[in-house]
Formats: C-alpha cells, sequence, structure tokens
C-alpha cells in the first residue's frame, strides 16, 4: 500500500453512513477540509469481516474513525430471543471492534489517528427495555478506554460521545406521542433536545484537540450521580 501524499487532505469514515447523524457529521467534516467517506451496509457491513477487510485494503489513510453504525430492538428481557440480543451486540459492540481493529493498523503506521466510538446515555441508566441496547452501549466505553491506553504509545486516540436523544428519521414517530415527548423532556434540565449538527460540530471540536483521549462526553443535559 503506498503511502499518501504528505498533504493530502485528512480523511474521515463515518460507518452506518445513511443515518441524519452520520450525514449532519458528514458535512461539517467536508466544511473542515476532510474528504468524508459514508459507506452503507451494503458497501461496509460492520458485522462481517470479509467485508472490513476488503473496505480497508483499498483506504490508503484514515485519519478520523467514527463507528456510527447501531441498531435497537427494545423489549423486555423476559420476551428478548438470542438472536436479538446478539444481532444488536453484533452490529453495536462487535462491528465497532472489527472496524477499529482494521484501523488501528492503518493508523498505528501512520503514527496518528481518532477514533470517535458513538455512545448512548443507556450505557450509564440501563434503561427497562433496552437490555441488548445498554450493554452493548456501555461494551463501547470499555472498549474505548482500552484502545486509547494500548494506542496512546502510538499517537492514536480513542474517545466515546454520548450524543444524546437526537430527533431524527428513526425517532421521529416517538416524538410525534406527545405525552411520552414530554416526559422524555422533563428528564433534560434544559427542558430540549440535542441536534445532529452540534453533535457534528462537538465531534469535529474534539478531533483538533490532540491531548484528549480515553474520555466520554455526554452532549444534553441529563444530569446523573457520579456514583
Amino acid at each position: 500500500m503506498s503511502s499518501p501524499p504528505a498533504n493530502s487532505p485528512p480523511t474521515a469514515l463515518i460507518t452506518g453512513g445513511q443515518g441524519d447523524l452520520a450525514q449532519a457529521m458528514r458535512a461539517e467534516l467536508q466544511q473542515a477540509g476532510f474528504v468524508v467517506l459514508t459507506p452503507g451496509r451494503d458497501t461496509l457491513d460492520v458485522t462481517n469481516p470479509d467485508s472490513v477487510r476488503a473496505f480497508f485494503t483499498a483506504l490508503p489513510q484514515l485519519d478520523l474513525l467514527i463507528n456510527n453504525a447501531g441498531v435497537c430492538q427494545d423489549i423486555s428481557v423476559a420476551k428478548m430471543t438470542e438472536e436479538q440480543f446478539d444481532h444488536v451486540l453484533d452490529v453495536n459492540l462487535k462491528g465497532t471492534f472489527l472496524v477499529s481493529q482494521a484501523a488501528l493498523k492503518l493508523m498505528s503506521k501512520q503514527r496518528h489517528g481518532h477514533l470517535v466510538n458513538i455512545g448512548s446515555y443507556s450505557a450509564l441508566s440501563g434503561p427497562a427495555g433496552q437490555a441488548n441496547y445498554a450493554a452493548s452501549k456501555a461494551g463501547l466505553i470499555g472498549l474505548t478506554q482500552s484502545i486509547a491506553k494500548e494506542y496512546g504509545i502510538r499517537n492514536v486516540r480513542a474517545n466515546c460521545v454520548l450524543p444524546g436523544f437526537l430527533e431524527t428519521k428513526m425517532t421521529r414517530q416517538l416524538l410525534e406521542d406527545a405525552a411520552w415527548r414530554e416526559t422524555l423532556l422533563t428528564q433534560h434540565t434544559l427542558g430540549r433536545l440535542n441536534t445532529a449538527q452540534d453533535v457534528a460540530r462537538f465531534i469535529t471540536f474534539l478531533h483538533s484537540m490532540e491531548n484528549i483521549s480515553g474520555q466520554v462526553f455526554q452532549l444534553d443535559s441529563r444530569v446523573r450521580r457520579w456514583a
């Protein structure tokens, strides 16, 4: 694999690239001068090691990886099937591991790089009916911190961002329920939700802060106890 030219623009990869958050991040990063790749599942299936391997084989450089691909299958523990549990962890946690593993090989050779894992407040709160999702997102925090400790010596950073509950295509139907929306908003001290654009701006800024690694950032106004 040939090295990219020294003056080439930075490259960012956003998995799960077709969603609202991915597109907001793409626009923000492009404005900051990045070449941004936003493959969908047909191009990069994060659960398939062969797909991951093939995608990275053709990638000459990578400066920023945003592990954004994720799924949610909410159901009570009593009714949750093994397949439902496995599928959510395969995409959210194992998929992040597979893509990160491939990216780290490239970033280690470059001696620079940054991984941002898109987590969730559910990792901290463990909501009822989200055992699979909460477990997968809690696992991301541990994965992030382990990578940060292991690869800091190679000048590779890893951070986890909890975007908050965003108004996107995926959540629009839930938010149409006025009573449910009101309950959600009362959990936020500011009484409002975050936006995909704000998350995109934060991640772009975080990437520019070269001395930050191994951290977890919650981007809404829900207040929780320290322990």
